[in-house]
């Protein structure tokens, strides 16, 4: 309450400054029985008069000077509209100003939380993680955690830190905290699940499989605890389950995921038993153009760059014995060593022997 009194009097303080600035305001007026500014011209004109019938004036000249009051009493007439619309132009900015008080407590209102208990910055884990290198604001921060082991906002500071810096069990731990001061939505789920699976280094984590499943019984929607599902599931070999998986997470896409890709590949290969079918057919065209080559050098002979283009497709497809056989033979059909200078470098670079020599 004394929040709100004390931003009440402020505001009201600032905008009663500002209308009184935007005010007009007239110097050294005499108040409401001052006379009329129109006495001016008639005792002007008066005076007129009497110079054409003293002859001072002549009626051309009387006639020039009447024109001339004539103007001046229209410019002021002119001015003294301008002073009036500059006075009507406070009711606007008085509604102006009573508008945005509105709208700026009722946002407060919703947004605000004038209850909170005052906390010093340098106290606060997101400003000590952003004026530091992110070690030490760990360290500042786990302090704090463990004089202020509920502090909500703490851990979820560090709990992503913890994963940025492959401390995957602290992160799951702080994931957990989370979870028990908060409540165990779909995404602190995966979140805990994908720091145990990234601990399990590969190995697989039936804690991780229950969260995953978890989230996405409680979000059908929710596409990130089903891509991790359908990734686990074809580790463990159970083909048709992940199949589902990728299947639900694709139909949940709006279409440029950069996730999409990899999904749809992942559902082919699922529906094709864990066979990539892609790269299976990739594999086997390079098996054959290297079958080809190599039938053809061998019978044929060949010049010392296809010798070379050989050997690196055997050392590309992993079959290092054949990688050895064809250089022995180019060096048998370019005996010469500065014949062979790219291809020695390339085959002694990768681990094969000249001559079949024990290395």
């Amino acid at each position: 309450m004394i929040f709100w009194s004390i931003a009440i009097a402020v505001t009201a303080i600032a905008c009663a400054a500002l209308f009184y600035a935007a005010a007009g305001r007239t110097v050294n007026a005499t108040g409401p029985e001052m006379a009329d500014p129109n006495d001016h011209f008639r005792l002007a004109l008066a005076g007129i008069e009497a110079d054409e019938r003293s002859g001072k004036l002549d009626a051309e000249q009387a006639l020039a000077a009447r024109g001339e009051l004539a103007r001046e009493m229209l410019r002021s007439q002119s001015e003294g509209r301008a002073r009036a619309d500059k006075e009507f132009g406070r009711v606007p900015l008085l509604v102006g100003l009573v508008g945005i008080v509105a709208l700026a407590f009722g946002l407060y209102a919703v947004l605000g939380q004038p209850d909170l208990p005052a906390q010093p910055l340098a106290n606060r884990p997101e400003m000590v993680a952003q004026s530091m290198d992110l070690g030490e604001a760990i360290s500042r921060i786990e302090a704090r955690l463990a004089e202020a082991p509920d502090d909500l906002r703490g851990w979820q500071v560090i709990a992503p830190a913890y994963v940025e810096l492959g401390r995957f069990a602290d992160a799951a731990n702080a994931y957990r905290r989370i979870i028990g001061l908060s409540e165990p939505t779909p995404d602190l789920q995966s979140d805990l699940a994908e720091a145990l699976l990234f601990e399990a280094n590969g190995a697989g984590s039936d804690e991780a499989m229950a969260l995953l499943r978890a989230a996405a019984t409680a979000d059908a929607s929710h596409v990130r605890s089903r891509l991790y599902l359908a990734a686990e599931l074809m580790r463990a070999g159970n083909y048709p389950e992940a199949s589902a998986f990728w299947q639900q997470a694709i139909d949940l896409a709006q279409g440029d995921e950069p996730w999409l890709p990899a999904a749809t590949q992942g559902l082919a290969v699922a529906l094709n038993d864990g066979v990539d079918a892609a790269a299976q057919q990739q594999s086997e065209m390079i098996q054959g153009m290297v079958g080809g080559l190599s039938e053809r050098l061998y019978a044929e002979g060949g010049t010392i760059e296809e010798w070379a283009q050989l050997v690196r497709s055997y050392l590309v497809l992993d079959d290092r014995d054949a990688a050895q056989r064809a250089f022995d033979a180019a060096v048998a059909a370019y005996p010469a060593a500065f014949d062979r200078g790219d291809l020695d470098t390339l085959a002694l670079g990768a681990g094969l022997t000249l001559n079949g020599d024990t290395p």
